[in-house]
């Protein structure tokens, strides 16, 4: 499958009086293009929790700081599918400055009822886009 990749600028707000991104913000960073990804694909958090009562939640990540970001950097986000399930998907992220990887990630997601709060499969039409 292809590799999502999402354009982040580091703005003031997401570094420390040092200029050094705080290492939480690489979280955010993350969680966005996760989000353009799944919107790229046609689909969006709202829609689907309206229309199937499915969300995504986060069910574990694995994080490795390698080198920091700083105040003004230009950085991509990319998100890969590495494995995806009736009801979960893994990622694999990683947090670029031009050729250089500064973060990388392993993430899982659960889809669960929004109401219920337990597992749920995904909708068919998501997974058949996903797949």
């Amino acid at each position: 499958m292809d590799d999502f990749i999402w354009p982040i600028r580091v703005y003031y707000e997401d570094s420390d009086a040092g200029g050094v991104v705080y290492h939480t913000n690489y979280l955010k960073f993350m969680e966005r293009a996760r989000t353009e990804w799944l919107r790229n694909k046609g689909f969006n958090h709202i829609a689907l929790k309206q229309q199937h009562n499915f969300i995504f939640v986060l069910r574990k990540i694995s994080v490795d700081y390698l080198k920091p970001a700083f105040f003004d950097d230009l950085l991509t986000i990319s998100v890969h599918i590495s494995k995806i399930g009736k009801a979960s998907i893994i990622m694999a992220q990683q947090v670029q400055r031009d050729a250089e990887v500064l973060c990388t990630a392993e993430v899982k997601l659960a889809g669960i009822n929004a109401v219920t709060l337990r597992p749920q499969a995904f909708p068919l039409d998501v997974f058949n886009v996903l797949n």
